[in-house]
């Protein structure tokens, strides 16, 4: 087999990129995970803090108050520090659902998720350590690297840049009353959360499409693996002939409860039987409603004549519509002219026994091109004598 086949430069086919995603196997980026956790982290920090202080003040307050009966009943400091936990863990409890539920719909909305328990199934093969070792030295793994060392040299220009600017300001701290020096910091923290956030955006900013990119370059396929998905796929072409040659078989015989609604019968004379209708007012064409071959030719033939349906011997139009016209299809055009003249010598036969004209003669032959008949067989053409 050629090497060339197996080169995997071919992009995923749908079904790949669906077991995939049943394996699951996403494209999934870490730092827009990340992103979300902090700069979400950090919105919901913003909104809540002021109430959480307000929260807070007034629970130290509370606790930090003693009178003589709280002395005299030890039992009660064990209920002030239950009161103190529930009314802590009201308030970050729903800080915490929030935050799982802005992680979910990130994951979401960028399409790394995938409903599989594949990957937290126990797999020895993982445990190779030719695997692993494989893994520590492959191009995702490489890309990783590459990233965090990025990021961590963004974070320390940036950190330090802050840091060096704030020095002087951080020791003045100090002199200043608590609440002021409390809102100093807390507004120098923002700052500096806020140019974290800033690089952890620009960085999955680019994560994002680049792990899609590892994502698809992981999953490439060879042209023989495209070429056997498919065979898998649509399946073997004998079987799949097979499949279509019963369908029709049971389509013909299906349709012989079409028969009487049929104009006529054409018939070769026993081997083939193709049962023909035609209403000028809805269809633009005759329709072929019935046929079959052998054994079925004959039942539509008994069935027709039980219904008081011409059946007419015309060889070589019942092989051409047997072989070129599907059930419930028009007529091929090629034949417009055969199937006409078989419905006029029909349509004039049924106007003579109803009374309304004269008797017709014999059948007239209808004109069927040779190639639509399958017995037909082409002259050799005649050697030219040198």
């Amino acid at each position: 087999m050629d090497s060339s086949s197996q080169d995997k430069n071919l992009p995923a086919t749908a079904q790949r990129l669906k077991k995939a995603r049943d394996d699951g196997q996403v494209a999934r980026s870490k730092d827009l995970s990340n992103l979300s956790v902090l700069g979400g982290g950090a919105v919901l920090l913003m909104v809540l803090l002021p109430m959480g202080f307000d929260q807070l003040r007034t629970n130290l307050q509370q606790q930090l108050h003693f009178d003589h009966q709280a002395l005299q009943q030890p039992q009660m400091v064990v209920e002030r520090l239950t009161g103190v936990f529930g009314q802590g863990l009201m308030l970050y409890l729903p800080m915490g659902l929030l935050m799982i539920a802005l992680a979910i719909g990130v994951a979401f909305a960028s399409g790394s998720w995938a409903l599989s328990t594949k990957p937290i199934t126990p797999d020895l093969t993982r445990l190779s350590p030719l695997a692993g070792f494989g893994r520590l030295f492959s191009r995702q793994q490489l890309v990783e690297t590459v990233k965090l060392t990025a990021i961590t040299a963004v974070l320390g220009v940036v950190a330090w840049q802050f840091i060096a600017s704030h020095v002087q300001p951080f020791g003045t701290l100090l002199l200043r009353p608590l609440e002021g020096a409390l809102g100093q910091l807390g507004t120098w923290m923002t700052v500096g959360v806020g140019f974290l956030l800033l690089v952890v955006t620009a960085v999955a900013l680019v994560d994002v499409p680049l792990q899609k990119f590892l994502h698809g370059h992981r999953l490439r396929m060879s042209l023989e693996e495209v070429k056997r998905e498919h065979k898998e796929s649509e399946g073997d072409p004998h079987m799949k002939g097979k499949r279509r040659q019963r369908q029709r078989e049971m389509a013909q015989r299906n349709s012989i409860g079409a028969v009487p609604k049929a104009d006529l019968v054409v018939m070769n004379p026993t081997h083939y039987a193709v049962a023909i209708r035609y209403d000028d007012a809805s269809m633009s064409a005759p329709r072929v409603i019935a046929k079959g071959a052998d054994l079925l030719a004959l039942k539509i033939r008994d069935v027709a004549k039980a219904n008081k349906i011409p059946v007419l011997q015309a060889p070589m139009l019942a092989r051409a519509l047997y072989a070129h016209a599907e059930i419930d299809d028009e007529i091929p055009s090629a034949l417009y002219t055969a199937v006409a003249q078989v419905l006029a010598y029909v349509y004039q036969l049924k106007a003579a026994m109803a009374g309304r004209g004269a008797m017709p003669g014999d059948m007239p032959t209808p004109q069927v091109p040779p190639e639509l008949d399958p017995h037909f067989k082409k002259k050799p053409a005649p050697e030219v004598a040198e």
